[in-house]
């Protein structure tokens, strides 16, 4: 297995680093271009085409394993699915699309898997005591919710450079760590391949001048539905041999830490929003990173502090495993950790901002100190990255 993981990693990593400049050039050529407005950072177009290299590392390296491993058949349907939410994000960002459309493809796409697949949401694993299979009046339900819920959240954190790649590149090494604990040998090398993937665009996206693109809405769709596909296997019944074999591994706590700071600011701006009268899916600029971008700090200030703060909660979540706790209380603990994290934060810096208190100077002075020259390793970095756009 270990081979494979390599292999994946390094064909989706070198697709990407050598496909980036052409995309680039093709999204400058035809003008598909992230442009500024009253919501966004950026003070100039940037080329919004990112999620397409990104795809095309992982197709390459897809279509690799296919060879190495021909007897698995998810690898097809599992690429199909990426394509699909690549080709509606994509389209999204060059004519936009309606929520409401977007919505019922990713619910047909979360049945496409539930169903061609067979990764659904069918067992809590010993969580609050039931370890038994779900009926499908409940699995199938609770598989589009979290699914489509999912792909939602970590499409609304791409609001600075780094963030969305940063978090994904996190999010696939765990879910590929736990899933190498399973021996599920698939999985293992898909999340490598989306962590080699990424890696090149993350490089180009924080570091890059002339270099710099957006992953875009295709390219969260597309990591959207990585994180997805990761969840559904990891709950489906063909992995409770982990859960069965390890006492106390909570599973559902596992992945839910995982996604925690994503799900959590989207379920509390979204919340927000209808209590204030306003579709849920109304554009605003109540998210965490929007809060810490009115503290001074800087994109990549925001994004190491975020993936950080989200790594800190899986850390806790297995502290609490080690420790002994049952697989109810790792889930209060992930649950507390995200929602201080999330609800508590948001509100308590307002509240302080509102009096000018100390403790809102000291955010301030934190990030004005995550702000540093841009010269030295960045500025190798900045050469390097830029140097293929000719």
């Amino acid at each position: 297995m270990i081979m494979n993981i390599v292999i994946s990693f390094l064909v989706a990593f070198i697709t990407t680093w050598v496909i980036y400049g052409r995309v680039l050039r093709f999204a400058r050529r035809f003008n598909v271009l992230d442009t500024p407005d009253a919501r966004k950072v950026q003070k100039s177009p940037v080329p919004v085409l990112g999620g397409v290299a990104v795809f095309i590392g992982i197709a390459v390296a897809m279509v690799v394993l296919y060879f190495v491993m021909p007897e698995n058949g998810m690898i097809e349907s599992l690429t199909l699915v990426m394509a699909v939410m690549l080709a509606v994000g994509t389209f999204d960002d060059i004519k936009d699309i309606s929520p409401t459309a977007r919505f019922i493809i990713e619910i047909l796409v979360v049945l496409f898997l539930m169903y061609w697949s067979g990764i659904r949401i069918c067992n809590f694993y010993g969580l609050w005591g039931y370890g038994a299979v779900l009926s499908a009046w409940i699995y199938v339900p609770l598989t589009i919710v979290s699914a489509v819920g999912i792909m939602n959240a970590i499409n609304l954190i791409d609001g600075v450079d780094g963030y969305s790649s940063g978090f994904c590149t996190m999010a696939s090494i765990m879910f590929g760590i736990m899933f190498y604990m399973m021996g599920n040998q698939l999985m293992t090398v898909v999340a490598a391949a989306a962590a080699g993937a990424l890696i090149p665009f993350f490089m180009h996206n924080v570091f890059g001048f002339k270099s710099k693109m957006f992953i875009g809405d295709g390219g969260t769709l597309l990591m959207g539905a990585i994180m997805s596909i990761f969840v559904l296997t990891l709950l489906s019944q063909r992995e409770a041999s982990l859960a069965m074999s390890q006492k106390n591994v909570g599973l559902v706590p596992f992945a839910l830490a995982v996604l925690s700071i994503p799900v959590f600011d989207t379920l509390r701006v979204m919340l927000g929003r209808i209590i204030k009268g306003k579709s849920p899916f109304r554009p605003d600029k109540t998210h965490l990173h929007h809060l810490y971008l009115e503290l001074g700090f800087s994109h990549v200030g925001i994004s190491v502090g975020l993936v950080t703060l989200d790594a800190l909660i899986v850390a806790a979540w297995f502290l609490s495993y080690k420790m002994g706790a049952t697989i109810s209380m790792q889930l209060v603990v992930v649950v507390a950790l995200a929602f201080l994290s999330t609800f508590v934060f948001y509100p308590f810096v307002r509240y302080h901002k509102k009096r000018n208190s100390v403790v809102y100077r000291i955010l301030l002075a934190i990030g004005e100190a995550s702000h540093y020259e841009r010269k030295g390793f960045w500025a190798w970095m900045r050469n390097m990255v830029d140097a293929g756009d000719k």
